[in-house]
């Protein structure tokens, strides 16, 4: 059974199960959420193979991939596959354009395992093309709405109250600041683009039009926005979110001291977790020194020094307010102060968070935003 090119949608829509049959190599450089990557040639077997190729055409090509994938091994993968086939009786397989490769597997499976098992018509390429045309659709054809305000106002926590949210930070896995890398690494660019991508698809099929993001520069860590994306949000609505100084190095300092200290230590034990995370704090000041000023960045440095010698000391995060506070005032609410000056006009509500869920739930939520 195959499926045809109009039925991509529900692949994604209903996280069908995905059996990618790339080569890892490719797999690491994009792949969809759902998919896991078994592989019909590992990455020195396809390199020996497209070689081949090139010097000896296709069927000398096809000849070298069958001795290089025999006996034993071809049994372990076949196996792997119909295992993974058994489980998910409702999923795909699929390599790069849906070709040669899915094909040998399809009738590999079908003569050692009796499975049929439907392939991706187009193959990664077809679907991943269908993910950049479902971002380019939502960007022409629905409303955004952004919401803004100085760091630490707690922007991504009001926002995921809402159904009609897309969390780029989210899915960039980054919190979008100097500091805001995870004790785990970001996706890549194009697994990036393919989660926001089917974000908006399902919120679209529930019928949502009109979508609330953060507004966010052009990086997200190292994952980027879309550029004709981002070029729209630039003209959309911007709701400003404010709170006081003390609630926000409050919400900073559970962020990105408690709360991502104990992702360090999580991953690493408590010993090397919370030297990960001091190396962290540390390198995040001195990639903003230049724009700090070297007497900014050295007084700033030695409060966090003082303050995690104390956390490891005695468990005390309160030290860190000092630089917590102190690059806010300095650095940050003058930067931010700017950007609101700068884009006054484009700025339709301000307020605190009650305030702001408000007009979002009211305004937003009716389609009545001017």
């Amino acid at each position: 059974m195959r499926i045809h090119s109009d039925q991509y949608k529900e692949i994604f829509l209903n996280d069908l199960p995905l059996m990618d049959m790339r080569a890892p190599v490719e797999f690491s450089k994009g792949a969809f959420p759902q998919a896991l990557n078994l592989p019909l040639m590992n990455d020195e077997e396809r390199r020996k193979v497209g070689t081949c190729y090139k010097k000896n055409g296709q069927q000398a090509a096809i000849d070298l991939g069958n001795r290089l994938v025999s006996g034993t091994l071809k049994a372990e993968r076949i196996a792997a596959w119909a295992d993974f086939a058994r489980k998910h009786p409702d999923g795909y397989l699929y390599c790069f354009r849906g070709g040669l490769r899915s094909q040998i597997a399809q009738q590999w499976l079908k003569a050692e395992a009796d499975l049929d098992y439907p392939r991706v018509p187009g193959g990664y390429k077809a679907m991943r093309n269908f993910l950049i045309e479902t971002i380019v659709a939502a960007q022409t054809e629905c409303r955004f709405i952004l919401v803004g305000g100085f760091t630490g106002t707690g922007k991504t926590e009001l926002l995921l109250q809402l159904p009609n949210v897309i969390d780029l930070e989210g899915h960039a896995h980054h919190r979008g600041s100097s500091f805001g890398k995870h004790a785990t690494p970001q996706p890549g660019q194009i697994d990036f683009e393919n989660a926001l991508a089917i974000d908006f698809l399902k919120k679209r099929a529930q019928g949502h039009q009109t979508f609330v993001l953060e507004d966010e520069s052009r990086m997200i860590g190292r994952c980027a926005l879309p550029q004709a994306l981002r070029q729209t949000l630039q003209q959309d609505p911007l709701i400003w979110l404010e709170d006081s100084l003390a609630n926000r190095t409050e919400r900073i300092l559970g962020d990105y001291v408690i709360d991502l200290c104990a992702e360090f230590i999580s991953l690493h034990g408590d010993e090397s977790g919370i030297t990960a995370f001091a190396e962290h704090l540390r390198l995040s000041l001195r990639n903003i020194s230049k724009r700090l000023g070297m007497e900014r960045y050295q007084r700033l440095a030695a409060i966090m020094d003082n303050a995690l010698a104390e956390q490891q000391r005695s468990g005390s995060v309160d030290g860190h307010r000092g630089w917590i506070e102190g690059l806010l005032a300095e650095y940050y609410d003058p930067m931010y102060a700017h950007q609101q000056e700068s884009r006054a006009e484009q700025i339709v509500f301000r307020g605190d968070r009650q305030a702001v869920m408000e007009y979002l739930q009211t305004r937003v939520g009716d389609q009545r935003l001017a």
